[in-house]
């Protein structure tokens, strides 16, 4: 009877024979990265440890376990350089249009207030400050875009209005995503993304998201499934299938609860049952034994909605190293150094005591007599101070990480030694920030620009009728709304995040304009005759500083503004003259 029972059950999770391919794909990929996932851990370990029984540190014999947390400031550090490179302003996105039609200043304007105000509303800059974590945590960060439209019910008209329609930023934690490491590109590799969801989220999907293709009849199947297996007892079904959905204890835990695993292909893969190479499809299974899904992608860019960049490329591996990676032995090497010099410190002040003879009972502590019989004695053993000096070593070793992650001491606020004029000190930050630069501008075009796009593409494709988005009136200063539509945002270019890169230019470019006014050849009528100073007013004042919108700058404005100061002083001056002609109330006019 037990044989029949799991045979029964056997038959019921049987996969079919597609899935089971993309499964065992998933499970290859997921070990072949175990070593690099013990490293992520490691890492983590460290970052949020309190004391270093915590970390790989705990098994060293020393009485005092504190760390010092370096590798954590360091993160902190390039997180808050990170962001403030990449939104220095308002005007952290441009639009470069690759037609004349796409270049002209209305199409412009649209798409750029466009997408400024999807980014704003759906936590863009929160979700990327996200992923910038995992850039610096584990090297490596993934994120998707996705078409969300989100409604709400008002309570007092009972009527459903849309809280939010648009393109959609989401991280993809490196846990939950694997691909083939050894491939060109992550564009071209396979790769597959798990999700858990809850059956009433997933249900909810099937129900009212018809964009996503779900099967319907897939999903009450889902149902029915559990429904057939809550009659079995868990040994049986454990026993029919030897799986285990990654957190869950058993298989029959997995079928008990509420929540269903997703794993969803992406990319190309061959199918061995029909023999059909599906190019770019989309495959979405459920509990590892189901198509939930089978579409070729939608994109109309031909290409993946999920991206991804990394830190320091491998030679012939996409999984990236992280900027904390190789400073995890110098952060050990430094809480080995700090607790050595604890424990001595401690060592002086209760030193070890060798006792020699017949000595009586004692207590130990200041002032107490020790009585000894003759030829015994006590004596304390005091360690070398030598150690003492671990804070000279644990300055450089901290310094060293510093340099190592691309994070200069001056992003901190903290200036080199040395008197040094303002031209060297801009000149000094700017070569010793080149690291940090490159790092910053590589997530930038590498990652924010391919996701921009994917967000743009996405909204084109799935925009319907019009969008009305919040604008602000830089000549009123007040909100507007504006009515957009397909046509407004379809046009030949792209959007290019420039925040990083007018980052490092501004800095460039406001030095080379400072020496060359205070060079003799600024000083020079000959040179300067032919240099506009409309333009260069423009530049400094608008361009660079990303004031344009307060619209400092207009032709001779200071002209005029003098003038109408100088009317209003003589009509004031004209008011205080007659008023002083006029008789003071009370006095008599004289005839």
């Amino acid at each position: 009877m037990a044989t029949g029972t799991v045979l029964e059950i056997y038959n019921i999770l049987e996969p079919e024979e597609l899935v089971e391919e993309i499964v065992n794909m998933y499970q290859g990929f997921e070990s072949g990265r175990s070593e690099w996932i013990k490293m992520v851990k490691e890492i983590r370990e460290y970052l949020f440890s309190t004391d270093t029984t915590t970390t790989s540190g705990s098994a060293l014999p020393w009485k005092n376990k504190t760390v010092i947390p370096k590798l954590t400031q360091i993160r902190d550090n390039l997180h808050a350089n990170y962001m403030a490179a990449l939104f220095p302003n308002d005007n952290w996105l441009k639009w470069e249009g690759h037609s004349q039609e796409a270049s002209v200043k209305d199409k412009q304007l649209a798409i750029e207030a466009y997408m400024e105000n999807k980014t704003r509303i759906s936590g863009f800059i929160d979700t990327v400050s996200e992923l910038l974590y995992d850039y610096i945590d584990t090297g490596n960060a993934t994120g998707e875009v996705v078409y969300v439209r989100e409604t709400a019910i008002d309570d007092e008209t009972n009527q459903e209005y849309v809280v939010y329609q648009g393109p959609v930023l989401r991280r993809i934690s490196t846990h939950d995503i694997v691909f083939n490491p050894t491939s060109i590109s992550f564009d071209k590799t396979p790769k597959i993304v798990r999700y858990i969801k809850t059956l009433g989220d997933l249900a909810w999907d099937v129900k009212h998201r018809p964009d996503l293709q779900y099967d319907e009849a897939v999903f009450q199947e889902m149902v029915e499934t559990r429904q057939a297996l809550a009659g079995y007892k868990p040994a049986d079904v454990n026993k029919a299938r030897s799986l285990t959905v990654d957190g869950f204890s058993s298989l029959s835990e997995y079928y008990g609860s509420s929540y269903v695993e997703i794993l969803e292909s992406d990319g190309n893969i061959y199918d061995k049952t029909t023999g059909e190479l599906l190019e770019n499809h989309l495959i979405t299974i459920v509990d590892r034994r189901k198509i939930l899904r089978k579409i070729r992608n939608p994109n109309w860019l031909g290409k993946s909605n999920r991206v991804h960049v990394g830190w320091r490329k491998r030679p012939d591996n996409l999984y990236s190293q992280g900027p904390l990676d190789l400073l995890i032995g110098m952060q050990y090497r430094m809480n080995h150094l700090e607790n050595l010099k604890a424990d001595v410190f401690d060592m002086i002040a209760h030193p070890v005591q060798k006792i020699r003879g017949d000595v009586e009972e004692y207590e130990y502590g200041p002032g107490e007599k020790i009585y000894c019989a003759e030829d015994a004695d006590v004596t304390f053993m005091h360690p070398d101070t030598t150690a003492l000096n671990a804070d000279l070593q644990i300055r450089d070793i901290e310094q060293k990480m510093e340099d190592f992650a691309g994070a200069p001491r001056q992003a901190m606020g903290i200036r080199t030694p040395g008197e040094k004029t303002a031209f060297e000190v801009q000149t000094l930050d700017t070569y010793a920030s080149r690291i940090f630069q490159e790092k910053i501008s590589q997530f930038e075009r590498l990652f924010l620009e391919p996701v921009l796009n994917l967000m743009l593409e996405s909204a084109r494709r799935n925009i319907t009728g019009n969008d009305v988005i919040q604008v602000m009136d830089t000549d009123l200063g007040a909100k507007t709304f504006v009515t957009v539509t397909r046509k407004d945002i379809s046009a030949n270019g792209k959007l290019r995040p420039v925040g990083s890169r007018h980052f490092a230019a501004t800095q460039q470019l406001m030095q080379s304009i400072m020496q060359a006014l205070n060079s003799p050849l600024g000083n020079d009528p000959t040179v300067m005759s032919h240099v506009s100073g409309k333009k260069l007013a423009h530049l400094v004042f608008e361009e660079l500083p990303g004031l344009r919108k307060f619209a400092l700058v207009q032709d001779n404005v200071r002209l005029f503004e003098t003038a109408e100061i100088q009317r209003l002083s003589q009509t004031l001056q004209e008011n205080v003259e007659v008023e002083g002609q006029l008789p003071v109330p009370g006095q008599e006019v004289p005839e």
